[in-house]
């Protein structure tokens, strides 16, 4: 079961190889605010509000210290990737998004 500390703990020194595709959350509500701490790579993060991507944050660089940037957004749920893949794929705000 995934907890609320599980949640805000996100990708803080997460490591990573070639099988890494992204971190997907199913949030309540729809305010939200990401943060780089500890983190070791750039992510993309893609905020998804009724299978629309509302909002974007592009290559979002890891943070040591406080303060750290906070990247707000609205959306039922987050999905946090490699930095540049929203690039990459051409993914924009306002594309749909499927769930298998």
């Amino acid at each position: 079961m995934i907890t609320t500390k599980d949640t805000h703990q996100g990708m803080m020194g997460k490591k990573f190889d070639n099988t890494f595709d992204g971190m997907l959350f199913m949030m309540n509500g729809n305010n939200h605010s990401f943060w780089m701490k500890n983190c070791i790579i750039p992510l993309d993060i893609i905020y998804i509000s009724n299978n629309k991507v509302s909002k974007i944050h592009h290559d979002c660089k890891p943070c040591n210290s406080e303060p750290c940037e906070r990247y707000p957004g609205n959306g039922d749920s987050i999905l946090e990737v490699l930095g540049g893949t929203c690039k990459k794929y051409d993914i924009k705000e306002g594309d749909r998004v499927y769930f298998d």
